[in-house]
């Protein structure tokens, strides 16, 4: 059976346990659900909001990709990528993956593959807005997250 697969670029925010619980539900062979939310930060007072901005049709053609990488590098039940675009405050949800596969493993690693490749590859970009209401920045992307991705370069 072909995984079911959902992902949704999107101004709305999106319910977490609504999306976990459409992917346990898949079957009696879903035997684990991995989740990540990233959520929109106040950075100890200093953020009022983040804006993001995205590339309409670009970003769901690359998070496409991506998601058809995982769904051919892992045994998924079903997959669930949701990025939110707009102005987000302090503990909104900007995104949400979640994984489903019989054994954990995989689960866990199409998650972090996911997450890791929507940081380096997705075109998003994040404009800060600070709470003393000085201008903000563009948010550069970070050594950190091209090192994460790049993990998954060498396994096939």
């Amino acid at each position: 059976m072909e995984p079911r697969i959902v992902f949704h670029v999107q101004a709305e925010p999106f319910d977490v346990a609504k999306e976990i619980d459409a992917l346990a539900g898949l079957g009696d062979d879903v035997g684990a659900v991995t989740s990540f939310t990233g959520y929109c930060r106040s950075e100890g007072g200093y953020l009022l909001a983040l804006e993001l901005e995205h590339y309409p049709g670009m970003a769901e053609e690359e998070i496409g990709r991506v998601v058809q990488e995982a769904v051919t590098r892992w045994p998924l039940n079903g997959l669930t990528v949701i990025h939110r675009f707009g102005m987000m405050r302090p503990g909104d949800g900007i995104v949400l993956v979640a994984t489903a596969s019989s054994h954990r493993l995989a689960a866990f690693e199409a998650a972090e593959f996911l997450m890791d490749y929507l940081k380096t590859r997705a075109p998003f970009w994040k404009k800060e807005h600070r709470a003393d209401g000085s201008s903000g920045e563009w948010v550069e992307a970070k050594e950190l997250d091209d090192k994460a991705a790049s993990r998954w370069q060498s396994r096939s």
